[in-house]
């Protein structure tokens, strides 16, 4: 093997390998990047036994052959090396690949070549395309809802599941908090398999480091789900799951039901009341409470040793509900993946399942569960 490359031409495609093979524990093998020269292409890839990343890069090919290097050290060393080009050779004698620029040169041990395996082919029939930037957007507004434990099965994956109407609805579920995210799209929903695909949390975060703006390939097999560059240039593909996803639309029907309370409020003045009374959460109270009043509605946290806070916000409100407290950290997050500045909070109980709805985000959903109510004073102000 014997080839020269331009540094800019490789390095971005070295960096997303590097990104999915573990550091520095595992098996040797699943530590390599493998560097394949054939059909006039420099071919780089990596696998830690379920993600795999396949890209395909131009070069000045002089002599075909296969290379396994410890993955980590070659994209460090790559990544520090000036710009221009750069030549890697294999010394078969040594077991060794070689690279050289200008005076600089340096030999990294190579793997048993044995040890290489053909990574999973791009489905070429029925791709559908899809937008990189769109598609960020919705692991956004779906990931933080995910359960982060894997031992959770289905609640710790992503769902995405034809519907009628030629709808998707993409899903993230972790107990206590609900988001949803229905789009249409006509060959992806005819893509999709009828009981849908459900990807692993972990999965998701890696390909988002792998997604740019530019459009995307996509397509499935039976345990695979593919993506790849509109050049062909690179390939992402990880491994579906096969758990039972919660019947979730039973939760979403309790919003609809009767004696269900409305509170309608704006985001910007919720948002920046809520992140004021975070600094009062502490460990063991990690609430702000809300009082319900026909026109306003009254936001108080305590903790004992940071004191308490209370701030009044102009609202609209209808129902039965007198009190009910959320979690401060997760409704900040929650707000902060909307985009309408109004929201309508439909609350079912003091501990039912609260939806959160914006008119400029028609298709979005979240559902957050609220916190029991313990009533304790811990800070007090008395009158002189």
């Amino acid at each position: 093997m014997f080839l020269k490359v331009i540094k800019t031409d490789i390095i971005e495609g070295l960096h997303k390998s590097a990104n999915i093979i573990p550091t520095k524990t595992g098996a040797a093998f699943l530590r390599t990047i493998w560097l394949k020269v054939e059909d006039g292409l420099l071919h780089i890839m990596s696998t830690d036994s379920n993600l795999e990343f396949c890209g395909a890069y131009k070069a000045d090919i002089q002599d075909s052959g296969l290379a396994g290097v410890q993955g980590r050290s070659f994209y460090e060393l790559m990544k520090k090396l000036p710009e221009g080009e750069i030549a890697l050779s294999l010394d078969q004698e040594n077991k060794a690949l070689v690279i050289e620029q200008g005076a600089r040169k340096y030999k990294l041990p190579t793997n048993d070549q044995t040890w290489f395996q053909n990574f999973s082919e791009f489905p070429n029939s029925d791709s559908v395309f899809w937008s990189g930037d769109i598609l960020q957007e919705l692991i956004d507004r779906i990931s933080f809802c995910i359960s982060d434990e894997d031992t959770m099965e289905a609640i710790a994956c992503m769902s995405l599941k034809p519907q009628t109407e030629q709808r998707i609805e993409v899903c993230g579920l972790n107990g206590h908090q609900f988001a949803m995210f229905s789009f249409l799209h006509d060959d992806l929903h005819a893509l999709l398999p009828e009981e849908g695909i459900l990807v692993q949390k972990k999965y998701i975060g890696e390909l988002k480091k792998w997604l740019s703006s530019d459009e995307i390939e996509l397509n499935i097999s039976n345990k695979r789900l593919f993506f790849r560059t509109g050049d062909h240039s690179e390939t992402f593909s990880l491994p579906l799951s096969y758990y039972q996803y919660p019947e979730y639309h039973n939760f979403l029907a309790k919003l609809g039901e009767d004696g269900a309370s409305t509170l309608t409020v704006d985001r910007g003045e919720l948002l920046d009341a809520l992140e004021r009374l975070l600094i009062f959460n502490t460990e063991n109270n990690r609430c702000t409470y809300f009082s319900f009043g026909q026109d306003e509605c009254v936001l108080t946290t305590q903790g004992q040793e940071v004191g308490s806070a209370t701030e009044t916000l102009a609202t609209s409100f209808s129902g039965d509900l007198d009190k009910i407290a959320f979690p401060t950290r997760n409704l900040i997050e929650i707000l902060g993946h909307y985009q309408s500045d109004k929201l309508e909070f439909t609350l079912t109980g003091s501990e039912g399942p609260c939806g959160i709805r914006g008119a400029d985000d028609p298709d979005y959903n979240v559902i957050i569960m609220p916190m029991k109510i313990v009533e304790e004073t811990y800070y007090s102000e008395e009158s002189s």
